[in-house]
This record gives structure tokens, sequence and C-alpha cells, in this order.
């Protein structure tokens, strides 16, 4: 589509400077902030095709993100980098790597067939008529190296003024995406290693130990059968490979239904689904779809092998036991002075501890109590009540058939 431009009476519409000093921070994201400079640089004279920025974050899947701006969009497009990035043959022998690992200064002219033998990207952007292409480094922002393009499509390329003005506008960029970046990558952390929901609360300064709420929930406790056999017939570097497959299985399943996931306790896992007072039969269902899927999910991985995991040793297909129940929970700060952890404690939550074990004594992968059999409307066995330690009462069981 074609470029948006910038009204007349936007804030500093020709002043990329005074924009970024004065206005940049109250963007409501980091394109915004991107699309924004890029405008006011082609208001100010010069004749900007293309601004990229590539930043580095802290992820458990992501090696960095960034944005690609461009003149004929008219707008910024957010792009994700995983960390088998850097392994692709398309970022060894792009400029990129010379800035992100040498922090060099890269300019070429694209339409040159010795920028294009040097670096393949070259000849996609003579296609689309650039005429001049820099990369250099953007700073260390938040501690992540980063970098940043851009492009001219014009006929006498950059002229020097151009080149000063933003070489001028890049360090203020670079303190304006800092801030977001910080918060961003902050984020990211608690989300894997707290949880989505808990994650945001300890951002809101839900910090203070014993300071939390009491919700209802569903809550999910699950373990890997055999788990002792097969730390004993595999090596530690096989072992960490294959709970890292089969959480995969089931935290995938979970957060894909809505599920939040507490805590990883060896081969253990806590999660829960809210229930939503206006509608407590969906946390059940999602929750049961969830389980049903992680089960679906851990067969197509057993039907691989253990090969697929480069798994040499004696491997066995993996099974796991999943309980159900619905209660009400403490959701917040437990722990020391010194060490807290943001989780779900309660009667309910020990219930549903008691009730995993059943799922080996009966045979059965998934076990639901009454409690969430009841808002269902899946088709469900009665297995009859338990007795479960610690409990005065029998417990009504029940599993799919």
């Amino acid at each position: 589509m074609p470029a948006t431009e910038l009204d007349n009476d936007a804030p500093h519409a020709s002043d990329p400077l005074g924009w970024l000093e004065r206005e940049a921070r109250a963007a409501p994201n980091l394109a915004a902030i991107i699309d924004g400079l890029a405008q006011r640089l082609r208001r100010a004279g010069v004749a900007l095709a293309r601004l990229t920025i590539h930043i580095g974050t802290v992820h458990p899947q992501l090696l960095g993100y960034g944005c690609v701006w461009s003149r004929q969009t008219g707008h910024c497009d957010e792009v994700e980098v995983r960390h088998a990035a850097n392994e692709a043959d398309s970022y060894k022998r792009s400029p990129l790597r010379l800035v992100i690992e040498d922090g060099a200064l890269v300019r070429r002219d694209p339409r040159l067939p010795e920028a294009q033998a040097e670096f393949p990207l070259m000849t996609d952007l003579a296609v689309d008529g650039i005429t001049d292409y820099v990369a250099r480094p953007l700073g260390a922002i938040s501690g992540k190296r980063s970098s940043v393009t851009y492009s001219t499509d014009a006929p006498q390329r950059f002229g020097e003024a151009d080149l000063a003005l933003i070489e001028r506008a890049l360090p203020m960029l670079a303190l304006n995406i800092d801030t977001r970046i910080m918060l961003s990558i902050a984020g990211n952390v608690l989300d894997a290693y707290v949880g989505r929901r808990a994650g945001a609360r300890v951002l809101r300064g839900e910090i203070l130990r014993g300071q939390g709420e009491r919700i209802d929930a569903v809550i999910w406790v699950s373990d890997l059968r055999d788990y002792t056999g097969l730390s004993d017939r595999l090596p530690d570097t096989d072992m960490i490979r294959l709970l890292n497959a089969y959480f995969e299985q089931l935290v995938n399943a979970i957060l894909e239904h809505g599920g939040e996931v507490l805590k990883f306790m060896g081969d253990g896992l806590l999660a829960i689904f809210p229930v939503d007072p206006s509608a407590p039969k969906a946390a059940a269902e999602s929750a049961l779809a969830a389980a049903r899927a992680a089960l679906a999910a851990l067969a197509e991985l057993n039907d691989r092998g253990g090969k697929s995991l480069a798994i040499d040793g004696a491997w066995s297909p993996l099974g796991t036991g999943i309980a159900l129940h619905r209660g009400p929970v403490f959701f917040g700060n437990i722990g020391a002075p010194a060490r807290v952890d943001f989780t779900v404690v309660g009667a309910a939550v020990n219930l549903a501890a008691r009730v995993e074990p059943l799922t080996k004594t009966l045979g059965r992968s998934l076990l639901l109590t009454e409690a969430v059999a009841q808002l269902t409307a899946q088709p469900l066995l009665s297995l009859g009540t338990f007795p479960l330690r610690g409990l005065s009462a029998p417990i009504a069981i029940f599993a799919p058939p």
C-alpha cells in the first residue's frame, strides 16, 4: 500500500531530532518509534527508502527481534528471530553478521557486482532500486548488541548531510528503544520462568511475600512415568533432552488451551486454568482438551522414538499421568523473605497432587475429580470412589472412556 505521510501539524513533523528528544517516548510501541523516525527523516529531506533495526533479547525461544520500515509499505513490520537463525547461511553471508559479531560499519552500493558477490542480500536490494546501503552498530541496548540499517534509492545515493543527520539521530533512537527493551526483556524472562499471568503481576509490583489473591481454578498436576528408571538408564545429557521434549508436548498443549504453567518439579508439572465465574464450564473443557492434546502429542513423540531426540541409550516410550481437579486456591507469593515463588497453594492443590498417583494404580493417563467432571459435557467413565492419603472422605474419580 502507499506510504502514510505525516500530517503537517504532527509534532516535530520535519524535525527528527526534536521528535526523538521530546515526543518519541510517548509512542505506543517500538514499531511506532521506527515509523515516526523514518517519516520525519524523509520530511527533513533524507531520501530514505528502508530502515531496519535488529535488537538482541533474553528469551528462551528468541535470539532477538526488530522492525523493518519501507517507503513502499509506509509502515514498520515487526519480526522475530529464532535462536537457530545465526546458524543459517543467509545470516552468515549477510552484512549484519559483521555488524553484530565484529562491530563493523558496512556501506555498499547494491548495484555493484562485487557487492552482490560479497553479500547475496545486495542482489535483492538492487532489484528494489536501492542505491546505497549502510549497516552499523546501534550500541548495546539493555546489554545486548544491536544494529541498524538504512538505505536509499536516490540516484545520487546518501549525501553527507543525510548521513550526518542520521548519525545524530541514532544515539537518541537507542535511548528511546532501551527503556522499552528493558521492560520487554523483563517480561520475557518472567513469562518463561513464572508464567504469563504471574509474570505480569510481578511486573505490576506484586512482589511482597503473602501478596496475592484467592481464585477458582482447574488444577493440573502431572508426572512422567518411570522417571526413576529412565534416569538410571540414560546419561544425563540424554535425560535432559528427553525431559525437554516431554515437557514441550505438555506445555504447548496447556498454553494453546489457555492454561498457565506455574512450576516444574523434577519430572512433575503444576498448571492452572483460571475459572471465569460467568462461564465456569469453559476452564474444565479447556483443561480436558489440553490434557487430550498433550497425550496425543506425546503419542506422536513416541512414534518417532529416541532417535528423533538423538538419544542412543535405553529408550522406552514415554508415559504420563495427569490429574485434573477444580477448587479455590491462593495465587500469589509464597516463600521466605529472601526467596519467594509465585505459585498456587491450598487444599485443592493438595487434592490434585494426591489424585495423580492414582493414574498409575488405575492404569489411566488422565483422571478427573467430580468437581471437574460435573462441569464438562464430554463423556466420562465413573471409576468409583477412592481414599486419598490425608483426606477424611473418599473422592469420586472419573476418566475418559
